[in-house]
């Protein structure tokens, strides 16, 4: 109520509650009051419910929860009340049926409240809920009926129609339907006091409260009584028996004896006067004789209302108009009728019915039926003013749009008529004079009217009239048995007679003109036809109408006898008139001829268009000889000479019968039609072959037709007239049945035949365009074609067999040859006609592709679908043509039961073709992309063919797969590139001869290998098998073995995998791969369950080794092959021996598949072969090599070796070096060391790299020497033989000479616990000062050179594999080696430095190396130059100190080291533009390893080691290198670009959702991992270190970056503040309290202390007798809003001391570039330098500088005050004067 929360009365403890106040009342009354109603009726009627006495006995009877429901029901709200009578419904339902009785007492009166609601929901859900009511308590309603009936009942009869419907169906449900008017007629007394109360006592007042409910609600809740009431009486008397009805006859007379009864006529609601009328219309049906004592009010108040035009009103306004008509015999005494009704229905039918002449129109004729002859007389005037005020009607605004309010009073208009004819029948002059009014005057003007109009041309005006004039002849044609033919019918004969003159006249009057309206032509037309057919006219157009109960038959006894049948029917039931036969009189002939004969003059004399159409029109409809005739003696005489030849060959063939030549039809199509389809101006010749089809309607045999047409034929005709005969033909069954012969008949077939060989020759012989005839000139010619071959009757071809072969065997041979011209373009017009010929043939015509033509036109029409657009030159829309066409054809070929493949089938040519194109041609990926699309449609379309398109579909893949020999000879032309990335990650043990250096330069190629080629397209299909075969289940068709086909595809992907999709043909394919869902996952999946892929490679493996081991780990790695499996493949591990290349191979590839038994048997068997092999030749070095190979192997899946045996290998190896030091590549030129060499010194770097990681407790003293030595002899040989850096095995022998460093370095940094005490006592000593530097000393050079060397990181050579190596060992260079390097001095003219020479040549060396190319060669140069920048600032503190003393001026700046800042001045205009067109905010995807992210990772990894280097240098030169960072503006330049780097959202990728994880992590909370040999995860480096470097610049840099802030745009500084704040501020914060929390650093007389949780630091300075407390407040927004700094508490401090000292601390805070700690450190220093004397400068009142750091120091000569240089220098340029500010004197 909006109250709950006032101030309640004292003492009122709880808050109010209607529910309480029923309840009180009744306890204190003793009785629950009865409200029904507040105004309340004197009557003690039983309508009103009376009050339930004994409040105790419903808490005794009813159940609680209705007791609760029953008093939610009582209350105001709508919302309430809905919900509790949905609840008390679903009570009802559920509840036992003993407990719903208890609620009857109590239910009538709720319900006769709450069913008449104002809210319909309300209402709606009351019915529905008694009706469940009802269903539980069935009989035992009974006693409670009666108080509940008269609601009930005008509950049936609500406005709001889902209500009305529930109360009915609770009444279906209580009675059935032979009972509901036994059970209304016990209830009647009550029901017709509830009625009679509610109409004529009620009031708007009395049924609502009038203070709580709004006049408006009150009135429509009144407004819906009355008209639920006024119903309600209807429904009760329309069910109530007769003898029920006597009973009430006084009551009722009572009731509609009241005036106010009587008023509802006028009242302004249309829903109360509808009701109203509908309640008098039954009144007048079931009590009659009451009505009729009341025929003084009831017959103004119906009959003066006609003029009533509310939609809702009229229909029952009517009803009840024609009931008083028929009930009250004199009625019209009681109203004026010529001036009270009359006038009225004029005007309302003058327009039209104002919208509703549909309801209204069909009640005129019953009306005018009923009239009496006071009312209609004189009747002449009576008609001619009632048809006047109907016909104007038609042309209303809303007639003239509306079709069926035209058909309305068209049908109206016609029934009055005729039934105006038939009252006045006769043969007197009145009678005569009426009908020749209604004729003349009223019906041929209409007519005339309609054929100008095209509205009521296509109405029912036309057949209404062929109705009656077929009734009219009827009626002459009914003589009378006794007496002849009746005056009626002589009559009607007169009657039509004088119709057929007069419509004569006025079609001749609508044709005889020269500019003749073609919508009158027309109307003729439609006239002549309806009149021809008045059957089908009348069924099209036939209509429903209202039923009326009016009976005709004694008013047309009265006018004839005969013929009364069917229009008595008609008149009965309203329906559409029977079907009668057509007009047996000749009129319409002769009227008919005498147009035609008209109209043939202006045809020939004037040649109008518009005649010569309408001529076609009679001829079609009309087709006799007597018109043919007509035609022809309109000539004259007949044409002789040149037609006297036709006439003779025609009468020849005519055998028996009329010749045709004396045919009048005949004679007029070889004499006028002809002629008109010759004449080279027409375009539209439809309607002339219209004409022709007339002309054999008038032809007697079959013969006789065939014979015409094949004249036609011959004749010099257009070939689109043969066309529209055809389509003519084939479009109507009678056509079709009449040329038929001429159809499948020699003379149209050769004409054919030669059609398309001579189209087929014109378009080869030239190029249309430079044609006189444009290609549209031929368009009929080729529709003619495709129309002959495609359509088809009863499975039967249109045209002869033999015609249809030749056509199509000459189309194939004009294909094939403009497929294979140069200048294709210019034959698209030519293929785009006979692939619509083809398309057209496929797909209709069933069995096509048996015939052998068909088949070798569908291959070519294939091979153009299957070739790219650059060689058949065609467009989009005609490829699509071609493969529409081509697979219609497939679709009919394969549907066919007889369809095989054999040599010659277009299946078998198709798959040798593929194949053929796949060998022998170079194939660019868009070209395979078409041969592939089209061979998968072709799939796809023998698929869907089910059982037997499988078994084709076998055949075809066996038809394409190649023989083993070509599957060798394409692998083999596969390019060797794939070695490479195999053999430099381990993956592979390759020991061939390698290619010489311009075979790794791999030549861009468009074209694709053709092993790449087939097996994309194979894998497509067998694919597509594999599905089709998996969902068929076991009635799938068996494929041949696919596992060598499986094997080859799984080879050539291996292939992709291996050279790394590139370069971009190969990227381009496995793109193709991808959108073909081709992958060897599911190539593997799918075909492990039809043939055995494993053996197959594996035995391709052990016979040739390579790619093909590959190949088979991949497929091993991804089935997860078990030990068992593996094992069933080679039986023992014997068989691999004597060790192969190819043995080697699938060793390597099983191993970590193998049984530990079987790798320890494996192992035991290489050392073995490895003792051994020093006793062979040493040529053979592969025995060596491979064996050491196999151990490592075995060794990397860790099986167990004894120390002996390791000891073993070392020592041979030792051996080796002392008796075969050649194998020892030391001294070597790498380029001619052999791939064997190699790879044997490949496999020693492994072991030793091994030994040292796992077991360097077993080397010793001589063991540790080899292997130093060794490898500090093979880093040598490597810096010296650079130029070889190309050959992959040189590159893996750097690699792994590299690892091996790395190896070392870890463990020397490093060694594991309890190790060191079991190595050689000097071992340490020497890596540390001898063999580190010897490494260093050769691997920094050499990355220098090999750059200098290899400057194109995309070149084939580049050695990108041994620079990540170096990259990785260089990043343990120590630092001390980088300050003493040996590098070749470099120096750059005008740089200005402070920096030793060594570590100067060490950054101008290095810095440029942040740009390169290659991102190995980038982080390596970062990595080492990290190391120094900690020391370079040390190097300009002295100098820098000694320039700031003597510096007077502006505050002194001092750069970077300069080679740091020339990269960055270089890459900030790359950056500029590279992304200048991303705004602030917008995060840039930067593709990994691009020249882009080559850019920006140099740009950022400079700023990193900027960041560092000022992380490291001290305060004072802190403060110089940020002012420089301002004046270059780069830190503004770098904060924008980092605004565009970093993502919007910086999640770590990866993370899974754990519902405890409370903060995810982001690239600010995870250290940034910036390895050299990193190859996972590029797309996120870039935004993890832009991220990275703008955390490290608020760290390190804060004051810079929020005065940058402070000076951004709105836009750009919201979104600076809103990233900040959400993702970096609580890292920073958390690690500024914490490195409180840790810091070491302490103060004399000063404690620092913080609070987490509040971002608080508190700083406590004591000394002597003061106390000092400040409170550092971190902002939310750290470090870019302002930090606050809070008094605590002081002792012993002036306040204005105090207050500078708090304003020092916040400017040291807010401007210094630092931690918290520093800015307190500033802070305590200045407060010291005051306790010790210094005085403050007077202009910043501090003693040290809040931004230099500087103390007081330029003293003024007068008053001997100190101040800070920059504080004067501000002072003076800021105020103009050089004074002092204290004393005002000049300042010296």
């Amino acid at each position: 109520m909006g109250g709950k929360n006032k101030q309640r009365t004292k003492g009122n403890v709880r808050p109010s509650s209607s529910g309480r106040a029923a309840e009180l009342l009744a306890r204190e009354r003793g009785v629950v009051p009865g409200f029904v109603g507040f105004g309340t009726s004197a009557s003690n009627d039983l309508g009103y419910v009376p009050a339930v006495h004994g409040a105790e006995e419903i808490d005794s009877q009813v159940d609680a929860d209705f007791r609760l429901v029953l008093r939610k029901l009582s209350k105001r709200d709508s919302v309430t009340k809905l919900k509790a009578v949905q609840e008390f419904g679903s009570m009802c339902q559920e509840r036992e049926p003993e407990v719903v009785k208890g609620v009857l007492p109590y239910w009538p009166r709720i319900y006769c409240k709450i069913s008449v609601d104002h809210d319909r929901r309300v209402r709606e859900a009351t019915q529905q809920s008694f009706q469940q009511l009802i269903l539980k308590v069935k009989r035992n309603l009974a006693p409670y009926l009666k108080s509940i009936m008269g609601y009930w009942l005008i509950a049936q009869c609500d406005t709001y129609s889902p209500a009305a419907s529930a109360a009915n169906l609770a009444f279906e449900a209580a009675f059935p339907l032979n009972k509901q008017a036994e059970a209304l007629g016990f209830c009647k007394e009550e029901v017709l006091n509830i009625l009679q109360d509610n109409l004529l006592k009620e009031t708007p007042e009395t049924l609502s409260d009038p203070q709580s409910v709004p006049p408006e609600e009150r009135e429509a809740k009144y407004i819906r009584l009355l008209t639920s009431s006024l119903l309600a009486v209807k429904k009760l008397l329309a069910t109530l028996s007769q003898q029920d009805l006597d009973s009430l006859s006084e009551r009722l007379a009572h009731l509609i004896s009241q005036n106010k009864f009587w008023k509802y006529s006028k009242h302004k609601t249309p829903q109360i006067r509808g009701a109203f009328f509908e309640a008098v219309a039954t009144l007048c049906e079931c009590t009659p004789q009451l009505v009729q004592r009341e025929a003084s009010r009831a017959c103004p108040a119906v009959l003066l209302a006609i003029e009533d035009t509310d939609p809702v009103v009229l229909p029952p306004l009517w009803e009840a108009v024609l009931h008083i008509l028929s009930s009250i015999p004199d009625c019209w005494t009681h109203v004026n009728a010529r001036k009270g009704v009359m006038p009225k229905l004029w005007g309302l039918l003058k327009e039209g019915g104002r919208g509703l002449a549909t309801v209204l129109h069909p009640n005129l004729l019953p009306f005018i039926s009923k009239l009496p002859q006071e009312v209609t007389d004189p009747k002449l005037d009576f008609y001619s003013t009632f048809f006047t005020a109907i016909i104007q009607g038609l042309w209303s605004e809303r007639a003239v749009t509306s079709p069926s309010e035209s058909a309305a009073i068209i049908f109206a208009t016609m029934e009055c008529l005729r039934f105006s004819l038939l009252q006045n029948a006769g043969e007197d002059e009145e009678s005569c004079r009426i009908q020749s009014a209604l004729i003349a005057d009223q019906l041929l003007p209409l007519v005339d009217s309609a054929l100008g109009s095209s509205a009521l041309q296509g109405g029912p005006l036309f057949p209404q009239i062929t109705d009656m004039l077929v009734s009219w002849e009827k009626r002459t044609d009914s003589p009378d048995e006794e007496a002849g033919p009746t005056r009626a019918a002589a009559t009607f004969h007169r009657l039509l007679v004088d119709f057929w003159e007069s419509l004569g006249q006025v079609c001749v009057q609508r044709v005889d003109q020269e500019e003749a309206e073609e919508g009158a032509l027309a109307g003729v037309a439609s006239l002549l036809r309806a009149m021809q057919s008045p059957g089908s006219a009348s069924e099209r157009l036939g209509r429903k109408k209202k039923t009326v109960k009016i009976n005709f038959t004694s008013m047309e006894a009265g006018s004839g006898k005969e013929g009364e049948e069917p229009e008595e029917s008609w008149g009965k039931g309203g329906a559409v008139p029977p079907l009668g036969p057509p007009l047996k009189s000749g009129h319409l002939e002769d009227l008919v001829c005498r147009l035609a004969e008209l109209n043939m003059v202006y045809v020939n004399e004037r040649d109008s268009e518009k005649h010569l159409r309408f001529l076609s029109v009679l001829v079609s409809s009309f087709p006799s000889r007597q018109l043919f005739q007509v035609l022809l003696d309109s000539e004259g005489q007949q044409r002789k000479g040149k037609e006297d030849e036709v006439e003779e060959e025609l009468n020849k063939a005519g055998e028996q019968g009329e010749a045709p030549a004396q045919n009048p039809a005949v004679c007029f199509l070889l004499q006028k039609v002809v002629m008109w389809l010759r004449q080279e101006h027409r375009k539209d010749i439809d309607f002339l072959v219209s004409m022709v089809f007339s002309v054999l309607h008038c032809c007697s045999t079959k013969e006789e037709k065939t014979l015409i047409l094949n004249h036609i034929t011959k004749m010099d005709l257009k070939w689109g007239i043969l066309l529209q005969i055809i389509q003519k033909a084939c479009a109507d069954p009678v056509y079709l049945e009449a040329s038929t012969g001429w159809l499948k008949g020699a003379v149209l077939g050769e004409k054919l035949v030669g059609l398309a060989g001579e189209l087929c020759e014109l378009g080869l012989k030239s190029t249309w365009a430079s044609k006189a005839m444009p290609p549209s000139g031929h368009t009929h010619s080729w529709a003619l074609i495709s129309l002959a071959l495609s359509q088809h009757h009863l499975n039967e071809r249109l045209i002869g067999e033999e015609y249809v072969e030749k056509i199509i065997d000459r189309l194939h041979s004009t294909l094939s040859e403009a497929k294979n011209l140069s200048d294709a373009g210019n034959m698209e017009p030519l293929v785009s006609f006979i692939c619509d010929v083809a398309s057209n043939f496929f797909s209709s015509v069933k069995g096509c592709l048996l015939l052998a033509s068909a088949e070798e036109l569908l291959l070519t029409v294939f091979q153009l679908c299957a070739q790219d657009q650059e060689t058949t030159r065609l467009s989009d829309s005609m490829l699509q043509k071609l493969k529409n066409a081509c697979s219609a054809g497939v679709h009919s070929l394969v549907s066919h039961p007889e369809t095989e493949l054999s040599e010659g089938t277009f299946l078998h040519s198709a798959a040798v073709w593929v194949k053929k194109l796949l060998l022998s041609t170079p194939l660019g990926v868009r070209s395979l992309q078409v041969l592939v699309s089209a061979v998968q449609s072709l799939v796809q379309t023998l698929l869907c063919s089910g059982q037997r398109g499988g078994h084709l579909l076998s055949a075809v893949i066996s038809c394409l797969t190649p023989s083993a020999a070509e599957w060798k000879r394409m692998r083999q032309a596969l390019p060797p590139q794939w070695v490479k990335s195999p053999l430099l990650a381990g993956h592979l043990r390759v020991t061939c001869d390698y290619p010489c250096m311009d075979v790794w330069k791999f030549r861009a190629s468009s074209k694709l290998p053709a092993h790449l080629s087939t097996s994309a397209l194979l894998g497509t299909v067998v694919l597509a098998a594999m599905d089709s075969s998996n969902h068929q289940g076991a009635d799938s068709p068996h494929y041949f073995d696919l596992k060598h086909t499986v094997s080859e595809i799984l080879f050539a992907m291996q292939w992709c995998e291996e050279m790394e999709y590139s370069p971009a043909m190969v990227s381009e394919y496995h793109r193709m791969l991808q959108d073909l869902n081709m992958s060897s996952d599911r190539i593997s999946n799918e075909a492990a369950t039809t043939c055995t892929i494993l053996e197959s490679l594996f035995e391709r493996s052990l016979e040739e080794g390579s790619l093909w081991a590959l190949t088979l780990a991949n497929y091993i790695q991804k089935k997860e092959i078990s030990s068992d499996d593996a094992k069933r493949l080679y039986g023992t591990v014997e068989s691999f021996f004597p060790l192969t290349e190819q043995s080697l191979c699938t060793v390597q590839v099983l191993c970590p598949s193998l049984a530990k038994e079987e790798r320890e048997s494996l192992t035991a068997l290489s050392i073995s072969e490895l003792l051994n092999w020093q006793n062979m030749d040493q040529g053979k070095s592969l025995s060596g090599t491979a064996c050491l190979a196999v151990l490592h192997c075995c060794l990397g899946t860790e099986t167990a070796v004894e120390e002996e045996v390791l000891l073993a290998v070392i020592a041979t190896m030792m051996e080796w070096r002392n008796s075969k030091e050649e194998l020892f590549l030391f001294n070597s030129d790498l380029k001619r060391a052999s791939a064997e060499l190699l790879s044997l010194n490949v496999e020693m770097m492994r072991f030793l790299s091994w030994l040292v990681a796992h077991s360097p407790t077993v080397l010793r003293d001589t063991h540790w020497d080899f292997l130093l030595c060794s490898m500090l002899a093979w880093l040598e040989n490597a810096s010296e033989n650079t130029a070889a850096f190309w050959n992959p095995w040189v590159q893996l022998f750097v690699c792994q000479n590299c690892d091996l460093i790395v190896t070392l370095s870890k463990f020397f940094s490093a060694p594991p616990a309890g190790v060191a005490d079991h190595l050689p006592p000097d071992l340490s000593t020497e890596w540390q000062e001898f063999f580190i530097e010897g490494i260093h000393s050769r691997l920094l050079p050499l990355l220098v050179k090999v750059t200098g060397e290899f400057t194109e990181p995309d070149d084939p050579l580049f050695p990108l594999a041994a620079l990540w190596a170096m990259g990785d060992a260089l990043c343990w260079v120590p630092v001390q080696l980088l300050t003493q390097n040996k590098l070749p001095p470099k120096f750059v003219a005008g740089q200005k430095t402070n920096l030793p020479h060594e570590l100067q040549t060490l950054l101008n060396t290095l810095t440029p190396l942040l740009l390169f190319k290659a991102r190995p060669v980038q982080l390596t140069a970062f990595h080492v130059l990290s190391k120094v920048m900690p020391q370079l600032p040390e190097c300009d503190s002295e100098s820098d100190n000694a320039k700031c003393e003597d510096d007077d001026g502006e505050e002194p700046c001092l750069s970077p080291p300069a080679a740091l800042m020339t990269i960055l001045a270089a890459t900030e205009e790359l950056l500029d533009n590279i992304l200048g067109g991303v705004q602030v905010g917008e995060y840039a995807v930067v593709q990994p390893l691009s020249d882009e992210h080559c850019y920006i990772l140099g740009y950022l990894l400079t700023w990193k080691l900027v960041l560092t280097f000022f992380k490291a240098s001290s305060s004072h030169l802190r403060v110089q290198y940020s002012l420089y960072l301002r004046k270059s503006r780069a830190l503004h330049k770098l904060l924008l670009h980092l605004f565009r780097l970093m993502p919007e959202n910086p999640a770590l990728p990866g993370q899974t959702a754990e519902l405890g994880a409370k903060d995810p992590k982001t690239f600010f909370t995870e250290e940034l991992c910036l390895s050299v040999c990193k190859k996972d995860g590029m797309q996120w480096e870039v935004p993890h270190l832009a991220c990275t470097v703008y955390y490290s610049a608020v760290k390190d840099l804060p004051a810079m970056v929020r005065l940058w802030w402070n000076g951004q745009e709105k836009r750009v500084f919201n979104t600076v503040d809103k990233f900040t704040s959400k993702y970096v501020s609580s890292v920073l914060s958390a690690q500024e309290i914490a490195s409180v929390h840790t810091s070491t650093q302490t103060f004399d007389s000063m404690t620092v202390k913080a609070r987490s949780t509040t971002r608080e630091v508190i700083a406590t300075y004591s000394v002597d007798d003061i106390f000092i407390e400040l409170v550092i407040q971190l902002p939310h927004n750290y470090p870019l809003g302002s930090i606050s700094v809070e008094s605590g508490r002081r002792v012993g401090v002036a306040v204005q001391q105090w207050r500078n000292w708090m304003l020092q601390l916040s400017t040291y805070l807010t401007h210094q570039n630092g931690s918290i700690m520093e800015g307190l450190a500033l802070w305590k220093n200045n407060v010291d330098k005051r306790f010790e004397g210094v005085e403050d400068c007077m202009i910043c009142f501090s003693v040290i500088h809040g931004s230099n750091y500087s103390l007081p120091k330029k003293a003024c000569r007068t008053c001997k005050k100190k101040f800070h240089s920059a504080c004067l220098y501000k002072w003076f340029t800021s105020s103009n004067k050089s004074t002092c500010p204290l004393c005002r004197e000049t300042f010296f």
